[in-house]
């Protein structure tokens, strides 16, 4: 099986085993321009073209001027183009004197929260239902041991969370590819790297944890199916 024919049958199966995606789903899709993004959107973009369930797709890229962090968007524009996938872009920034996050340098949050607001603002404002984040396994698996280690909590992100205050549903189609295989697939496709990455994503602890769950995942090769495990009961529970 090549790594085309991998992604897609994970995502498949994510979709049907999580209950992802149902008839009628109007689903906007966070594109920050990244590999992870643009990968969802484009098997999310095929997935549409099947006739049922029927759901539409669109996108939402946020600019932060506060950031440098910057995508092509030219590039987007024709990538959305090539899938029919309608991109809407908004450009926004944050407070800087908004209290951080203590587990995050305090750009990060404020610029994770602020792109988070317009995204659900925007989501609410056009009748989607659905918001799809391209978060993968390594995601989850590393947000689980930050909250393990620092937080004395074992708590995932969710992989489909409804809102209680609002009519939307929270998904993440990508739970359980890897980002290894989404990276191959990236190069695969041709993706367009970034212009400006975040210029604190090596600066975090999430880096930190990262690094740590690859020395372990290279002396226990069974540490990935055991930790997703537990992340699954917990969710079941």
């Amino acid at each position: 099986m090549n790594i085309e024919q991998h992604i897609k049958q994970k995502f498949n199966k994510a979709l049907r085993n999580y209950n992802l995606i149902s008839q009628g789903d109007r689903i906007l899709v966070g594109l920050s321009g990244g590999k992870d993004s643009l990968c969802l959107l484009e098997l999310l973009a095929q997935r549409s073209k099947i006739f049922h369930p029927q759901f539409i797709v669109e996108a939402l890229h946020v600019r932060m001027e506060n950031i440098k962090y910057e995508s092509n968007t030219h590039y987007l524009e024709t990538f959305c183009e090539s899938l029919g996938v309608k991109l809407h872009v908004i450009t926004t920034s944050f407070n800087e004197e908004t209290p951080p996050n203590k587990r995050k340098k305090p750009e990060c949050f404020l610029c994770s929260w602020a792109r988070r607001k317009v995204l659900f603002r925007f989501a609410q404002d056009h009748n989607f239902n659905k918001i799809a984040l391209g978060h993968h396994q390594d995601d989850i698996i590393h947000t689980t041991l930050m909250n393990l280690f620092y937080e004395s909590s074992f708590s995932a992100m969710p992989i489909s969370l409804k809102y209680n205050k609002m009519p939307i549903t929270l998904i993440r189609p990508l739970c359980i590819v890897r980002e290894d295989d989404i990276r191959s697939y990236a190069a695969l496709r041709g993706y367009e790297p970034l212009l400006k990455a975040c210029p604190f994503e090596h600066d975090t602890i999430r880096t930190t944890i990262s690094q740590w769950y690859r020395e372990l995942e290279t002396a226990n090769p069974e540490i990935r199916h055991s930790v997703w495990k537990a992340i699954e009961r917990s969710a079941l529970e």
